[in-house]
């Protein structure tokens, strides 16, 4: 039997820093700041498990024995102690398996693979609108199709998109909650796809400016303000979306390439990469006129000291009375690629910063044809500022 009690309240008060045994797996974990923090290890299963069982001096030495005396004795019975008191905590408090407490654990633990922790794709938003306001209360365990049914049928066919972020997001939580050995109905959200049917609800693209048509328009942003030149940096480089473009600062831009961060390219972390963007002439000179205009690194920045607002480019476009927005750039970009120029279609994709072929075929062909690419931004900066309503015609 190991040695036990070798610590004393007054030795506690005035430990310094470092580790302090009291015997038989008990630990006094003394920080430099001089709070304290109880830590039992204890062997389950040839496995060595540590436990926090509270902080000094809320949890004082005779209560944290008496704690590590009740939890050894689980472990030598061969159940493990950590399991055990979790098991406990959810039996005195049945709310803790209840949608939204299941829900937020499985945002954390989901959150290294968002991006900016799941704040700039709003991860959460879905089920917090529609979802967690009829059923956040319920136990995860009691939820089954009909319930699923009856919350998203509201949205079902008039917000198709948000109803299926929202399915797919319970879906992930149920399997959490699975993973956490509750017995929830893994297929709840296909039955209730199959309640619900076939949305009704139709796609509708966002509207972009025939490929023809770019010229003039290019034109008409003779102005020298921020709103002028950073939509006609987005024109001449479509495959940067707006988020980007935006937010460019200029120390990504090395010569005639500029570098877009993982970070600020669309996809799920670590597996959306840095995009390079080859700059055509018309590209720097807009960049060198907007350069006085930077202010904290951003080279479009608002008076706020952040960037100016997607809906700057947006509302422009809508006064002039165009039904086009910025993002419909792409289409008319992978257009005038497709009727004009003989681009392979890997090329004219990358143009676009979408992955093609598997991630097998990518991890072989590493490339990401920027010389071509850089070619045909050349050819689509002669087209963009050509004379109004003429089209260059590529050979």
């Amino acid at each position: 039997m190991r040695a036990k009690n070798k610590l004393s309240a007054g030795f506690i008060r005035t430990a310094p820093a470092g580790k302090h045994s009291d015997g038989a797996g008990l630990w006094l974990i003394k920080r430099e700041d001089g709070g304290a923090q109880w830590m039992l290890r204890v062997t389950v299963h040839g496995r060595r498990r540590e436990m926090g069982l509270g902080g000094y001096p809320t949890v004082g030495l005779a209560d944290a024995r008496k704690l590590s005396e009740r939890w050894r004795s689980l472990a030598a019975a061969g159940r493990d102690p950590i399991k055990e008191r979790e098991a406990e905590r959810r039996a005195a408090r049945r709310e803790d398996i209840s949608l939204s407490i299941i829900t937020e654990d499985a945002f954390e633990a989901r959150k290294a693979e968002l991006k900016d922790d799941g704040k700039a794709g709003r991860w959460l938003t879905p089920l917090k609108l529609h979802v967690l306001p009829k059923l956040g209360k319920v136990p995860v365990t009691d939820i089954d199709q009909r319930d699923i049914r009856d919350t998203l049928s509201p949205i079902w066919h008039t917000k198709a998109d948000t109803a299926r972020k929202a399915m797919n997001r319970l879906s992930i939580v149920l399997r959490h909650s699975a993973a956490l050995g509750l017995d929830v109905d893994l297929q709840a959200t296909e039955k209730a796809k199959a309640l619900l049917g076939k949305s009704r609800h139709v796609a509708k693209h966002i509207p972009a400016m025939a490929w023809a048509d770019v010229p003039t328009f290019y034109a008409s942003l003779d102005e020298p303000t921020l709103t002028h030149l950073a939509l006609r940096l987005l024109i001449l480089n479509p495959g940067v979306r707006s988020k980007p473009l935006r937010h460019l600062r200029l120390e990504q831009i090395d010569g005639d390439v500029w570098t877009v961060p993982e970070g600020d390219m669309k996809g799920q972390k670590g597996k959306a990469a840095a995009y390079r963007v080859p700059l055509c002439k018309e590209a720097k000179r807009i960049i060198e006129l907007a350069s006085p205009l930077a202010r904290n690194g951003y080279l479009f920045p608002n008076t706020r000291g952040g960037v100016i607002s997607d809906m700057t480019l947006s509302r422009l476009m809508e006064r002039r009375g165009l039904e086009a927005r910025p993002h419909g750039f792409r289409t008319s970009l992978r257009t005038w690629l497709a009727e004009t120029t003989d681009a392979p279609h890997e090329v004219a994709e990358a143009m676009l910063s979408h992955s093609t072929d598997s991630g097998v075929v990518r991890a072989y062909r590493r490339t990401d044809y920027l010389e071509q690419r850089l070619v045909l931004t050349e050819r689509w900066a002669d087209h963009v500022t050509g004379s109004a309503g003429q089209v260059v015609k590529l050979v």
